[in-house]
């Protein structure tokens, strides 16, 4: 191959580079500029498909964050950083993010007012969230319903356990039933984030960390990973789902998960076929079974005659 061609090739390639680059360039330009003429425009890196206004950039943390009244002593080194721990990882995991925004919003109607009744703090509806997600999954130690209660402490404030009917999975019994255990321990320690926390790790593992370790405030206390990072996670889910927007989460009314309307029938004899019984008000076993999830078996038995309320909707 002679020089002067050599040179041809080595010239026409960088040609093709350079307008490939001007090209690129251009686009990301018309991007730019078409979001600054229609803000609703969408406009995504060229090379990356990342929208160009995406950033991933540390927060802030507001001043007053607190559970239930109580201060996060945010000048403490390590509570600040366990506190930004759980606020970054809830605010950039965006898909689950969404999902417990769109979950609160049907589900918080239910359990604000029952709080309330029962003299607890609003805010810890929230920890509700943080424990389950508002789902109604078992987890790998067995606590069950959306206060993941496990199956003793279920039993012992009152709450129908057995392969039958599990109240556990019954949100209005299961509210009160953690109300009353949250009281309780807040009677104890004198604390509702201690109390929060014992939620976690039960009421004689923080009573005997904390007499061990000679504290008597939960942010001076060393406890197991998974109760040191829970009432950062509560505070956090509060923070976000009360200011959405400040953390980037958008949407509309309509995006919102709601329940449906229902009304209450009472049932004190046995179903033998929760299947028939469904359709005898218009509807199928899963639909029954969604609003009804306490109901664990395709059967009532009922042996006891004891008077149960099931939930119907509104047609």
């Amino acid at each position: 191959m002679s020089n002067t061609f050599k040179i041809i090739s080595i010239i026409s390639l960088i040609s093709v580079i350079f307008l490939c680059v001007s090209a690129n360039n251009k686009s990301q330009s018309n991007a730019v500029s078409a979001v600054a003429n229609d803000p609703k425009a969408v406009a995504n890196d060229p090379k990356t498909g990342t929208h160009l206004n995406y950033k991933i950039q540390s927060l802030k943390l507001p001043d007053n964050l607190n559970l239930a009244g109580e201060r996060v002593p945010l000048e403490i080194v390590d509570v600040k950083e366990r506190m930004e721990r759980e606020l970054l990882v809830n605010t950039y995991w965006q898909s689950n993010g969404l999902l417990l925004l769109k979950r609160a919003n049907k589900y918080l109607p239910i359990i604000e007012p029952l709080l309330a009744k029962h003299g607890l703090p609003d805010d810890f509806k929230f920890l509700a969230l943080a424990e389950s997600g508002f789902t109604d999954e078992t987890s790998s130690v067995g606590a069950a319903g959306m206060w993941h209660f496990m199956k003793e402490t279920g039993k012992e404030y009152g709450l129908e356990i057995n392969d039958n009917v599990d109240e556990r999975y019954h949100i209005e019994k299961s509210t009160e039933v953690a109300a009353e255990y949250l009281k309780n321990a807040k009677e104890k320690f004198g604390s509702w984030t201690l109390a929060a926390a014992s939620y976690n790790a039960g009421v004689y593992g923080i009573s005997r960390r904390i007499k061990e370790q000679e504290v008597t405030n939960y942010y001076d206390a060393l406890l197991p990973d998974e109760t040191e990072r829970y009432i950062f996670r509560i505070i956090a889910l509060k923070e976000i789902i009360n200011n959405p927007e400040k953390y980037g989460f958008v949407f509309e009314q309509e995006d919102l998960y709601t329940l449906p309307k229902t009304y209450t029938i009472k049932v004190d004899t046995a179903i033998t076929n929760i299947t028939k019984f469904a359709k005898g008000y218009g509807l199928n076993y899963k639909e029954f079974k969604i609003l009804n999830p306490w109901l664990r078996e395709s059967k009532l038995n009922n042996s006891s005659k004891k008077l149960y309320e099931i939930k119907i909707p509104v047609k």
